[in-house]
């Protein structure tokens, strides 16, 4: 776009036609919109689809029409849970045609996972803060992950007109959380209610907001009213200081007092953002269309095409060679399946093009398995509506139909040029619920929902614990969880309740003892008769090493609940073929205990004597003696109980540490240990996980949804009965 002072403008024609995709490749931009909960990011990607005449009429989440939240659980719930595609057309300032692919992300922490794989993906981004929130948590999350990937990005400053709104104090949180360098380019001229437009510091005029125009699609570029003239002079020394770093050049004509003209401060802005060196920061208020069109100018000016980025880079499989593949379609093809969505037309898969070209009848290598794949249809998306392509070139997201094991992280290639792209790590789950079928759901059914669930999700874990026996769903977060279930609900012949999972805990006895059994059996025929006399002796941490290392020299490996059987049988007073069925009775009774129903563990088992009957001792009668023993010592000798202890990081602002350890503390948990670096709190801590269950809620209640934390398991340690989340013990005598 070309903007001239004193000017009237009017974008965003209805009808326009879509891109070239055929454009060169340095007329296109991938981004991202990314931010915490609420900032805007919706309502900034509809009003981007209007003013670029791709959307006739603007949508709005209030009334659940949006483009990009079109998921029924997102139009209930107003909030982004899925990311979403669409693409527009926008102009250079040389009046050439710039392709947008745009990705919309989810704000809420619960699905950072839709983050995570559209920034493996895209090039740059569009980091949205509210004016009034500023840098909150999820912001400070997303914008450490595109750190993680290395993706330029812009600041958007959003809702200058709302009440509390206050742009400057969102830039030093930029400073002092984000540790980011802001590239100031655009300031408000007023706020909330006195909020009347923008000055733009590149080209020093204000853009001054139309009030009888509710869609702000006419515009003009004015001088800077006299009020906020030194302010706009100050800030703009402040944009030339930030924009040198990237240019010498600049950096000497600032120094020798000469100007600085817009071409060539545009340039340095793309450069240092490009290198990383800062980030351009523009205000405005979407919902109120102000500021829109300036921020599509800055993803043309400042954001990085297909060309801009460094080739992907990934390994042979056959050679196990590094290698690259370049944005060119003379390259070998290569893709990145970062997203699937179950459809009952047909899933489809988001592929990011990498290099070469993709078209429909294809067939095509998907290293990760190492099968073949053919392509059946391309689509371009727009939300969730689809239009065909006949292929796809470099920099394209393009949505494939007919894979049928190609899953997210999965790589595609040319079947000549094999190549296997880094894959995408996603967070571990933190929190459980136990998934409870109604009686009339079909299990079929059940399973294929479950699969479709977690293969679009790989954030969503799905396990049958085989001790409880209860089907055990886990994921980020209990919105995460809730969402999930509402999905399996809507798969036709799917229902199912929920409830907290019972935790997994282990038993062993309280101390060593020996113990005869006695087996004797008469019941008409032939009898059952089996003597014997074990030594159970409780395992400490050093009499564990021992049997490990016993094992690994016998070449076999440690029992996971460390139950170790052995035999000081001499002169034969028990045959060398019941032995074996003396430790398997003793195994059997092992995997769920006499008191209580989990595994006993830590235990020495030696059989050091007995007796046997010429006719009716036999296998079977000294595995039954066996079981026996180990259930009826259990009782005599008294059971420890054993809970899992969850190994926490819990990260905060400082402020809030010393709430937390006071909570981790009513937790039963021990903190080792606590520390803090630029603003940032880090307790670490080890903390039962019966404790755990909703802490998730209650430490994001507690901080004001400002901290995080994982988890994962550290040891077994004894807990008291009346402090474990047991059923009462079966306690059979």
């Amino acid at each position: 776009m070309v903007h001239l002072p004193g000017v009237l403008f009017s974008f965003g024609e209805p009808g326009r036609r879509p891109a070239d995709h055929k454009t060169m490749l340095d007329k296109v931009r991938n981004i991202g919109i990314i931010a915490h909960v609420d900032a805007g990011k919706t309502t900034t990607t509809e009003r981007i689809l209007y003013y670029s005449g791709t959307k006739h009429k603007v949508g709005d989440i209030d009334d659940g029409d949006t483009t990009t939240d079109f998921d029924p659980e997102e139009r209930a719930r107003g909030i982004t849970i899925n990311s979403a595609a669409v693409s527009i057309d926008w102009k250079d300032h040389e009046g050439n045609d710039i392709a947008i692919n745009i990705i919309d992300t989810p704000g809420h922490v619960d699905f950072t996972a839709e983050v995570e794989r559209s920034l493996r993906v895209l090039d740059g981004g569009v980091t949205v803060f509210c004016a009034v929130g500023g840098v909150e948590v999820q912001s400070e999350t997303v914008w450490f992950q595109a750190n993680k990937y290395k993706v330029p990005r812009v600041a958007y400053v959003n809702k200058l007109d709302r009440l509390g709104s206050d742009f400057f104090a969102c830039v030093d949180q930029m400073r002092t959380k984000l540790h980011a360098v802001p590239a100031v380019c655009t300031i408000p001229a007023g706020e909330h209610d006195q909020f009347k437009g923008i000055i733009d510091l590149i080209r020093m005029k204000f853009v001054k907001k139309d009030m009888n125009d509710k869609t702000n699609q006419k515009y003009e570029l004015i001088e800077i009213p006299d009020e906020h003239k030194a302010a706009a002079a100050k800030h703009r020394e402040a944009l030339l200081d930030v924009a040198s770093a990237a240019d010498d050049a600049m950096m000497e004509a600032i120094l020798e007092g000469q100007e600085i003209p817009e071409k060539q401060l545009l340039a340095a802005l793309r450069k240092g953002t490009l290198e990383g060196k800062f980030n351009p920061v523009h205000c405005g208020t979407s919902k109120m269309f102000h500021g829109v069109r300036e921020l599509l100018d800055m993803v043309v000016d400042f954001l990085p095409s297909p060309v801009d980025r460094p080739p992907v880079e990934g390994f042979n499989p056959k050679t196990k060679t590094k290698e690259q593949r370049k944005p060119d379609t003379k390259e070998p093809f290569s893709g990145l399946a970062f997203k699937t969505v179950t459809e009952p037309t047909g899933d489809l898969v988001y592929v990011r093009v990498y290099s070469g070209v993709l078209k429909q009848g294809d067939t095509v290598l998907n290293t990760t398995v190492g099968r073949e794949e053919r392509i059946a249809r391309l689509y371009r998306m727009m939300g969730n509506e689809k239009q065909v392509l006949e292929e796809a070139t470099p920099g394209m997201i393009a949505a494939v139909v007919g894979l049928k094991q190609t899953y997210t992280g999965h790589t595609l290639c040319s079947e000549t040029h094999p190549i296997a792209l880094e894959a995408i790590t996603f967070p571990k789950p933190v929190i459980s619920m136990a998934i409870i079928p109604d009686k009339t759901t079909d299990s079929d059914k059940l399973g294929m929902a479950i699969n479709k669930l977690t293969r679009d999700d790989p954030t969503i874990k799905f396990h049958t614990d085989e001790e409880t026996k209860d089907l055990i769903l886990s994921g980020m977060g209990e919105l995460h969880l809730e969402v999930s279930v509402g999905k399996l609900m809507r798969n036709p012949g799917v229902k199912v309740t929920t409830g907290k999972p019972r935790v997994a805990y282990r038993q062993c006895l309280a101390r060593a003892m020996e113990y005869e059994t006695r087996y004797i059996k008469q019941t008409g025929g032939s009898g059952k008769f089996a003597v014997i006399r074990m030594r159970y002796t409780p395992l400490d941490a050093e009499g564990i090493e021992r049997w490990k290392n016993k094992m690994a020299e016998d070449g076999e490996q440690p029992d996971p609940n460390n139950v170790y059987f052995a035999s000081e049988i001499v002169g034969g007073v028990v045959p060398k073929e019941f032995i074996p069925a003396v430790e398997a009775g003793i195994r059997e009774v092992a995997k769920k205990g006499a008191k209580f129903g989990f595994p006993v563990v830590d235990v020495e088992c030696v059989l050091y004597d007995g007796k046997t009957h010429d006719v009716d001792s036999s296998q079977d009668a000294f595995k039954l003696a066996g079981k026996e023993s180990f259930r009826e010592v259990q009782l005599v000798a008294g059971i420890r109980l054993l809970e899992p202890i969850m190994k926490v990081v819990v990260v905060s602002p400082e402020s809030y540490q010393g709430a937390i350890t006071g909570d981790i503390n009513r937790r039963r948990g021990i903190i080792e240990e606590i520390s803090s670096e630029k603003g940032r709190g880090y307790i670490n801590a080890k903390v039962p996980l019966a404790n755990l269950f909703g802490y998730t809620s209650d430490l994001r209640g507690a901080t004001s949804g400002t901290a995080s934390f994982s988890m994962e398991f550290s040891h077994y340690q004894e807990v008291r009965e009346e402090l474990a989340d047991i059923p009462k013990p079966d306690a059979k005598k």
